[in-house]
């Protein structure tokens, strides 16, 4: 308990306090992941200078990635705990689903004109939704003992499949005009989108509670050691359950400003969000191995594969070569934590 408390106020990555500002920043896997983005960046705007470094284009990397930034942020706490979770993606799909059909329900049957109270409502369904899943999930792992990866694999088929059902495969299409005014392509001073702003605040909150209270605490401790852990008197079964319902009602949230965003719900068009979220977790720095991890990292590491997305576009590069300039990265970030990983044991 004591290592890994060392550890945490180290820095972002686990070095040693010891080490002087200068080598805890060379070995800090967020300064670095933020350092690729930074020049993707310039390289893009280098190639396109006349479309690449615009307002509009950072207006929509940004909300494309709102939905997404909640899936990593869930994903982070739960890979901090040594554990993974396959399924936010359906979560995001069914929760958005029950969402829209609880407005359509709420109005009538076309809920394009429904009010604030039955948007509200709309919210609390989705995030229950995704809360539901998520304790779901936590059970499964921490009481049942069944790997993580089976349950929340087991848990991607079965969320998708519930929403197929309610909707028989087909998407729900009338959302209220005001939410999608006021969320979906609604702006703050003239220039931010509200979509963003839900996104940050959530953002800034997980930050908060990851780095500087004792939930923060007991997510690293259980990912460095469950068993010690455990034994220093930290409930290890309730805790888990608590971080995958967490992981659960961002998925939920995500499902919402998803529907806000499309207008519409989107039953096939999240089957990479899973990985994606993974991915954008695992290229800021957090650990598969648990115990280590940010969530500014992972908010570096969501805007990856965006900027690659949005640069080769615009520069003309084919854009199947995306995934797999995103899979030679993903790859040598788990190398890299591995090499530090038998460095700091090998000491």
């Amino acid at each position: 308990m004591t290592t890994q408390q060392g550890t945490r106020k180290s820095d972002v990555d686990g070095s040693p306090r010891e080490k002087g500002l200068g080598a805890r920043l060379a070995s800090s896997n967020t300064l670095w992941t933020g350092l690729v983005l930074v020049a993707l960046c310039v390289l893009f705007s280098v190639l396109r200078p006349d479309a690449f470094p615009t307002l509009f284009n950072a207006q929509n990397l940004l909300v494309q990635a709102a939905p997404l930034l909640m899936l990593a942020v869930g994903m982070t706490f739960v890979i901090i705990t040594s554990g993974i979770d396959l399924s936010v993606g359906s979560v995001l799909v069914f929760s958005g689903v029950v969402s829209a059909m609880t407005m359509e329900g709420l109005s009538g049957g076309d809920a394009t004109g429904a009010g604030w109270g039955v948007i509200a409502i709309g919210l609390v369904v989705s995030l229950v939704g995704g809360a539901l899943w998520g304790v779901l999930n936590g059970v499964l792992v921490a009481v049942a003992r069944v790997p993580a990866l089976i349950v929340t694999l087991g848990s991607f088929g079965a969320a998708l499949g519930a929403a197929q059902l309610l909707t028989n495969g087909v998407d729900v299409r009338t959302v209220p005009s005001s939410l999608r005014t006021t969320l979906g392509t609604g702006t703050s001073l003239g220039i931010v989108p509200n979509l963003v702003i839900l996104a940050a605040l959530v953002t800034l909150a997980a930050i908060w509670l990851l780095h500087t209270t004792a939930f923060g605490r007991y997510t690293y401790a259980i990912g460095s050691n469950a068993e010690a852990a455990r034994r220093s008197g930290i409930k290890v079964t309730r805790h888990l359950i608590a971080v995958y319902a967490l992981t659960g009602v961002l998925a939920g949230l995500a499902g919402f400003m998803s529907l806000a965003y499309f207008g519409t719900t989107t039953i096939s068009g999240h089957s990479n969000d899973n990985l994606n979220a993974i991915a954008a977790v695992v290229l800021g720095g957090t650990s598969l191995f648990g115990g280590i991890g940010t969530v500014l990292g992972s908010v570096i590491g969501v805007f990856i594969p965006a900027v690659l997305d949005a640069g080769f576009v615009m520069a003309g590069v084919r854009p199947f070569w995306q995934p797999i300039a995103v899979g030679a990265v993903l790859v040598a970030a788990v190398w890299l934590d591995q090499r530090r990983r038998r460095a700091r044991n090998n000491r």
